[in-house]
């Protein structure tokens, strides 16, 4: 059974890296990652803080920003690779980072302080993205190289008092993380199967009949960020098609909104007013925003 197809809504640019903090060159991160071609940023992990002032990620250079009335000011520049970002209730941020591990960044200072780095003495596969809970727990996905080739990417759970949880192990490749509005149920971008899995979250580590809620077409590269609305209509960038789509609480899917700049839109993020959704789009190193209908 197939749906109709979604309706495309457009985007348009809202900033761009200045090129002042471009930094064209070839890296480890882009000799795993781009054939180790150049590159001059690598843009990941839009998300607000209450004052509304919008931060992203660039990864290849271990950097933070925030973007304040169009103007890029530099937080933090590290040994890492953050990928998913989120703004703490103490304003701090946290990080999903590759290399180091469950990382917090005081906006402030700079300072990057290590929060977990390994689980009974083994380390990560490679983190990259992460959720808040209500509770103070966090959610994270353990991606690392893992695919069809290989489906053992994890998700875990933080406790706010320190214990760890690990929710799932079979993943192939787990990227987005995302809570519905309720937050009683996880969906994760499974990039490698072209798929969202979905299940219900308890206080336990018990997972029980995680489903395949969303799938995306095959192509290069499926689901990769996720975000929920307030109507728990799920969002789904996906680079591989250059789009996201959003799809409403059922799995039906209701719009398709296509990139005006690229086709490497990586994650994204719901405004602070809910009517639209801000995208990093990351072989151009811009911002793209859209405005959604109300259901």
């Amino acid at each position: 059974m197939w749906f109709d197809p979604p309706a495309p809504l457009p985007s348009r640019v809202l900033t761009r890296m200045p090129d002042s903090f471009r930094r064209p060159a070839r890296t480890e991160w882009s000799a795993a990652n781009r054939a180790g071609a150049a590159v001059d940023c690598f843009l990941e992990g839009p998300c607000y803080d209450d004052t509304g002032h919008l931060h992203v990620v660039d990864i290849p250079f271990g950097r933070v920003f925030r973007i304040e009335a169009g103007g890029w000011k530099l937080l933090a520049e590290y040994e890492g690779w953050p990928n998913g970002l989120k703004v703490l209730p103490d304003r701090t941020l946290m990080a999903a980072d590759y290399r180091s591990g469950l990382v917090r960044i005081d906006p402030a200072t700079g300072m990057v302080t290590p929060v977990v780095t390994s689980v009974m003495s083994e380390s990560f596969k490679g983190l990259n993205d992460l959720t808040l809970h209500r509770d103070g727990s966090v959610l994270f996905t353990d991606q690392g190289q893992t695919g069809l080739q290989d489906p053992t990417g994890r998700v875990w759970r933080r406790h706010a008092d320190g214990r760890l949880d690990r929710l799932l192990a079979t993943c192939p490749s787990p990227n987005g993380i995302v809570l519905n509005t309720a937050q009683t149920h996880v969906y994760v971008a499974m990039t490698r199967s072209c798929e969202v899995w979905r299940f219900a979250l308890r206080n336990d580590a018990i997972v029980g009949k995680a489903q395949c809620f969303a799938r995306v077409p095959a192509g290069t590269s499926g689901p990769d960020g996720l975000a929920m609305d307030a109507h728990d209509r799920l969002y789904i960038a996906n680079p591989g098609h250059g789009c996201v789509w959003v799809i409403d609480a059922q799995g039906k899917p209701c719009y398709r909104i296509d990139s005006c700049a690229g086709r490497h839109i990586t994650n994204l993020a719901l405004t602070p007013d809910g009517r639209g959704v801000v995208m990093t789009e990351s072989e151009t190193g811009s911002i793209l925003i859209a405005e959604v209908p109300a259901p």
